[in-house]
């Protein structure tokens, strides 16, 4: 029997919310729809586009899709990854697809990498449809922990400073369902208790300067009031609706500048571990239009 899905009509994905799109919309051409379902969590739906590949759906928002990932899976990762002089332990937050945590492992640095998972789904359609990002969760430098992220920073922050983390890596879906109370203040005290001394978090802001830049803000602020040092970067891609999206990058330590690599990949390096990130890209992402930047700062 042929699969059908509310959001999918005459042939095309439609990705609508006036929460959190007002007035705009986007549209893939679908090709064939591979799997829809109700989890414990969450609407899931995946589906091959005619032009952009496999593409993963959480509650009628696109996560990813084959031919763009990288852009985002690579500056969530890497920018808080450089501008660290030494990263070795590493946690992800939500990213049950496995893209960030193919980029963690791209750093000989890095010794343990945690994926926090509350959505088993998510990881076994990411282990079926998404082979080329879902590879990295079987890697043995990588364990995998289905549970709540909320909880499991709660138990971390209570541990030695030795279990705590260098990078912590929030890579949520948008702020409704599981991921709302990853947008808080008291999500955000907890990833502070949950990094050592100089440790670093970026996380997926929700928004874009073109979005709604006032939320942005209101992130900004909660951050600020958490962490020595905030900043906001950002990175182009065309499935996200608008084709930017924010990230919100935090130090714990005020000497480690976010917007700063501290390590450098060769130029050849680069182009053998990169598609998108590079020295150059990693300053000028924090760089924003004059009147995003005074409304944020």
């Amino acid at each position: 029997m042929e699969l059908s899905h509310p959001l999918i009509k005459d042939g095309w994905f439609r990705e609508e919310s006036e929460e959190f799109f007002p007035g705009q919309a986007m549209r893939l051409r679908v090709e064939k729809i591979l799997h829809a379902e109700r989890s414990k969590f969450q609407d899931v739906l995946v589906f091959k586009s005619t032009d952009f590949g496999n593409v993963l759906v959480l509650d009628g928002i696109i996560q990813v899709t084959e031919r763009d990932e990288f852009a985002y899976q690579e500056m969530i990762t890497h920018v808080p990854m450089f501008a660290h002089p030494s990263p070795k332990k590493v946690l992800v937050i939500g990213g049950g697809d496995g893209g960030v945590l193919r980029e963690v492992l791209k750093h000989d640095c890095v010794e343990k990498a945690t994926l926090v998972e509350i959505d088993e789904s998510v990881i076994n359609l990411s282990r079926k449809y998404l082979p080329k990002m879902s590879h990295a969760l079987d890697h043995e430098k990588v364990q995998v922990v289905l549970a709540d992220g909320f909880e499991f920073l709660k138990n971390t922050a209570a541990k030695h400073e030795s279990e705590k983390y260098d990078i912590i890596i929030t890579d949520s879906s948008d702020p409704e369902g599981p991921a709302e109370a990853f947008f808080q203040k008291q999500y955000f005290e907890l990833l502070y208790n949950a990094l050592n001394a100089n440790g670093m978090v970026i996380s997926m802001a929700s928004e874009n300067i073109w979005l709604n830049i006032d939320k942005l803000k209101t992130l900004k602020d909660i951050c600020s009031q958490v962490f020595s040092v905030t900043e906001c970067c950002y990175c182009t891609i065309p499935t996200y609706t608008s084709g930017q999206i924010a990230l919100m990058c935090c130090s714990k330590n005020p000497q480690l500048k976010v917007s700063v690599p501290h390590r450098h990949e060769s130029r050849d390096r680069e182009s053998e571990l990169f598609r998108y990130y590079n020295n150059a890209i990693h300053g000028a992402s924090f760089v924003l239009p004059r009147w995003a930047a005074d409304k944020l700062n």
